[in-house]
């Protein structure tokens, strides 16, 4: 059973790429008969395919392997450095171990093998689509793990600056909120006074550095 994407409305965005345009007509057909998801793009070839990827944004591609210009395994691999969250899935005529080798290696959530049955066709969706879910999910759960962290040691560090802490804990503290691109000023600034204290030059150097960059910056 496919799983439901968590908002109401929010399916999840299809491309097909396959040089023939009665695969690739066959292929939208069924898949209205798939639940949360939805065909926003058809390329006839891996150029357009990696085109259509970028203004199209899909969630899940079907790529046939052998396609003119562009090959799908290798618009594929281009695809996932581009966005490495994309689910691809592997359309070939040719169902040896070889090319689904070389499709798995290449990033590949899927295989299919043409033609191939609206029966196959779901199930190999029904897998993917559930594995996009799970990772989004993860995703999700990852973000609101780390926002809970972050307050949890913001709270931390204004207790240690009200309180002038400045041993190895307090000290930890500052340097997890430091690791952070975008860590405030106030947080670097009692770093740098722990690392005056404990004699730290080269942590004192870099911090320093980090701190007359974003005073050039409101400057």
């Amino acid at each position: 059973m496919i799983q439901q994407p968590s908002r109401n409305g929010d399916r999840l965005r299809v491309m097909i790429a396959d040089d023939t345009e009665e695969t690739r007509r066959s292929a939208r057909l069924m898949m209205t008969l798939i639940p949360g998801v939805e065909v926003v793009a058809a390329a006839c070839n891996g150029v357009e395919a990696l085109s259509l990827a970028q203004s199209k944004s899909p969630d899940i591609a079907l790529m046939d392997i052998n396609m003119p210009e562009m090959d799908g395994l290798t618009a594929a691999e281009a695809m996932m450095r581009q966005r490495p969250e994309i689910a691809c899935v592997i359309m070939s005529a040719q169902g040896d171990n070889r090319s689904i080798r070389q499709a798995m290696a290449a990033g590949a959530r899927d295989y299919l093998i043409k033609p191939f049955t609206t029966d196959e066709l779901i199930e190999v969706m029904e897998r993917v689509v559930n594995r996009v879910l799970r990772d989004r999910k993860r995703i999700v759960q990852t973000a609101e793990l780390k926002l809970q962290r972050d307050v949890y040691l913001k709270e931390l560090a204004r207790e240690y600056v009200k309180t002038h802490r400045t041993d190895e804990k307090a000290r930890a503290v500052f340097e997890q909120l430091a690791a952070s691109p975008r860590c405030e000023a106030r947080w670097l600034i009692a770093l740098a006074e722990i690392y005056l204290l404990q004699k730290k030059w080269r942590g004192l150097r870099i911090l320093a550095s980090r701190l007359e960059k974003m005073g050039s910056a409101i400057a």
